[in-house]
């Protein structure tokens, strides 16, 4: 495993050669260490590619990662009270979300918030295939691939990028966060992680 977690240093894209599971673990306490290991290298090439690896859009996307999925593992939603009615199929709340662009059953439970970025609603999926070339209408699964999960983390807070910068600029976390996640849901654990990041690479 040393080998394994260090190799990652040598092998990160240009901005991040200190950026190693090792340190990401600091900003991410609960997680273990060999799921940063697996995944980090993705998250860093897809920010790279879109041009957000300077620290400030490095540390968004890590927020964002432990506020969405701490285990930094791409995760598939799960049902619950905010997605399934009472006794109902379980994405039932989703399947008729006209803001979500879904058209009726089973669009909700097809269409439910995976990756990194819990990419949600059959619009969104539309969207995102388009512009990284993936076929996520018709396998929506591939939503939580890791390296896909990556590219689409990075797309979407490129979509956001110049409002999340001016956010940062007036040091206002909650705006930041409300861009990406559109309300204050993990919000303690986007500030944790910002803050922490950046007391390690300042």
């Amino acid at each position: 495993m040393q080998a394994t977690i260090d190799s990652v240093q040598a092998n990160s894209v240009p901005l991040a050669p200190a950026i190693t599971p090792r340190l990401v673990a600091q900003i991410f306490p609960a997680t273990p260490l060999a799921n940063i290991a697996a995944n980090l290298p993705h998250v860093l090439v897809a920010l790279a590619a879109a041009g957000l690896s300077d620290t400030p859009m490095l540390l968004v996307a890590l927020g964002t990662i432990r506020a969405e999925a701490e285990s930094f593992l791409p995760l598939t939603e799960q049902p619950s009270r905010f997605n399934t009615s009472p006794n109902g199929a379980p994405f039932d709340l989703y399947d008729h979300r006209r803001d979500l662009g879904n058209q009726g059953p089973p669009d909700g439970a097809d269409f439910r918030g995976r990756g990194f970025v819990q990419l949600t609603g059959r619009a969104n999926y539309a969207q995102f295939a388009r512009e990284i070339n993936q076929p996520l209408v018709a396998n929506p699964a591939l939503a939580a691939d890791p390296a896909i999960a990556a590219t689409l983390l990075a797309r979407f807070l490129s979509h956001k990028e110049a409002a999340i910068r001016r956010a940062l600029a007036a040091n206002d976390l909650a705006a930041a966060r409300r861009l990406v996640n559109g309300g204050s849901n993990g919000l303690d654990r986007f500030t944790s992680a910002f803050k922490i990041g950046s007391s390690l690479l300042e």
